[in-house]
């Protein structure tokens, strides 16, 4: 692999670039992104230039997707042109529709659906570090595990653990499944604690809350812009954590009015534990 093309020169895709640099990538790495971003991006050295799509298409080894999941999914057909042999990835943090588009237009290069659960709050490439991946699982969702042993996602592969990065393959629908309950439950749930408790609680209520409802109302400032896509590409898996969830939610209360909660305390304290000691 001599030659790296990072579309969506942002958090993720700078990181990336940062991090193949420090795992030791010796070939020429190259930014698909606006000018501005491009600019920045240099700045950091994480690309050693900007190239148009159809430059990066047609000279890559390896492409990296690095958008907002739709926009990946509508730059997958312009990809179907990569050379026979190079790799097709990306970081969208749902896969189905994802891997579906990759499948259907990508025919001489291989395509292989990833997800890193990694981030934070800064976005941009500003805040882009080569750290970012590690200790962190990295996704990889091939239609077969024998596609992670193609040449090219070999290199891939390895570059992702000298990242730091624990690969764990995974099919698509399985990814899609487990992150609506890890991921996107919480969000939800955050938000409608925040919404309900915008409806009922003033200055003295906000004023004497505690560091519990400070940790569960944080991911509800998350921004909107950030999870359109994945509720819209997401929807049917996140609906179906968020009627399990409202179930154990309403066993719970009845519960509550029956004097017995010791039993969903003891569950939770051993789950939020072997969490914390995974």
């Amino acid at each position: 692999m001599e030659t790296v093309a990072i579309v969506g020169v942002g958090l993720i895709g700078g990181s990336f670039a940062l991090a193949l640099r420090g795992a030791g990538f010796a070939g020429e790495i190259w930014g698909v992104s606006s000018e501005r971003t491009i600019r920045a991006a240099e700045k950091r050295g994480a690309i050693d230039r900007g190239v148009s799509m159809e430059e990066a298409v047609a000279g890559a080894d390896l492409i990296y997707l690095a958008q907002p999941i739709l926009k990946i999914v509508e730059v997958i057909p312009k990809l179907a042109g990569a050379k026979a042999g190079a790799l097709i990835t990306d970081a969208g943090s749902t896969k189905v529709r994802i891997c579906e588009a990759g499948r259907k237009h990508i025919q001489r290069a291989q395509f292989l659906g990833g997800h890193p659960m990694a981030g934070k709050e800064s976005r941009g490439v500003e805040a882009a570090e080569a750290g970012l991946f590690r200790g962190r699982t990295y996704f990889l969702t091939p239609r077969e595990v024998s596609e992670l042993e193609t040449p090219g996602a070999r290199i891939f592969v390895e570059y992702v653990r000298k990242a730091g990065a624990h690969v764990v393959p995974i099919s698509p629908g399985a990814h899609d499944q487990l992150v609506a309950r890890t991921s996107h439950l919480p969000q939800m749930i955050s938000t409608a604690l925040a919404v309900a408790l915008s409806e009922t609680v003033g200055a003295a209520g906000k004023a004497g809350a505690g560091p519990g409802l400070l940790d569960m109302s944080r991911l509800a400032m998350s921004s909107y812009e950030i999870w359109e896509d994945i509720v819209e590409t997401n929807r049917g898996e996140i609906d179906s954590a968020l009627g399990m969830y409202m179930a154990v939610l309403e066993e719970v209360r009845r519960r509550l009015n029956q004097g017995g909660l010791k039993d969903p305390f003891e569950i939770g304290s051993i789950f939020s534990k072997s969490l914390r000691n995974s």
